[in-house]
């Protein structure tokens, strides 16, 4: 049984789990450390969800928390990154240069509710519920880091999709 759920799981939300953490952390190695943290979690407390829906909004919300509980860390704030040319070559979730950088270099507040409304396609209500915040605060902030994306975009092809 363990082990089946261990593959579900794996098969269902490592990708999004690692696209969180390197949303929120910057950094593709701690967002899989942050990936194995929430799926040991998921496996060591098994909930019963009467939907895929319900499941996948406590996952995400499980890898909120850890990657702010990830940040809190004194060794998180206290590191000092490698230089460029000892950096290992690893895949990324997505190419270099991207939208997903910008939306990165956004403040925690807009860079989180942009993220989960156009990366993961939740609703307005759905991002309220699972941040814990109304949703008139999450209207207000995905507007305003729109505008933040498309100041940084400076008018390009991206700017009219938003």
């Amino acid at each position: 049984m363990t082990e089946e759920r261990a593959e579900y799981l794996v098969a269902h939300y490592a990708d999004l789990l690692v696209r969180i953490g390197k949303t929120w952390l910057g950094d593709l190695d701690d967002a899989k450390d942050v990936c194995q943290t929430v799926l040991i979690k998921l496996l060591e407390d098994p909930r019963d969800f009467p939907d895929q829906v319900q499941e996948r909004a406590w996952v995400v919300r499980l890898a909120v928390n850890e990657c702010k509980n990830w940040r809190k860390t004194a060794w998180f704030r206290r590191r000092v990154p490698l230089d460029e040319s000892l950096q290992l070559a690893v895949e990324d979730p997505e190419p270099e240069g991207g939208l997903l950088e910008l939306v990165q270099a956004l403040p925690a507040v807009y860079r989180e509710v942009i993220f989960l409304r156009y990366y993961e396609g939740y609703e307005v209500r759905e991002i309220a519920a699972l941040l814990g915040r109304s949703p008139a605060l999450v209207s207000t902030h995905l507007k305003r880091g729109k505008e933040k994306l498309r100041n940084m975009l400076g008018g390009t092809e991206y700017a009219r999709e938003f």
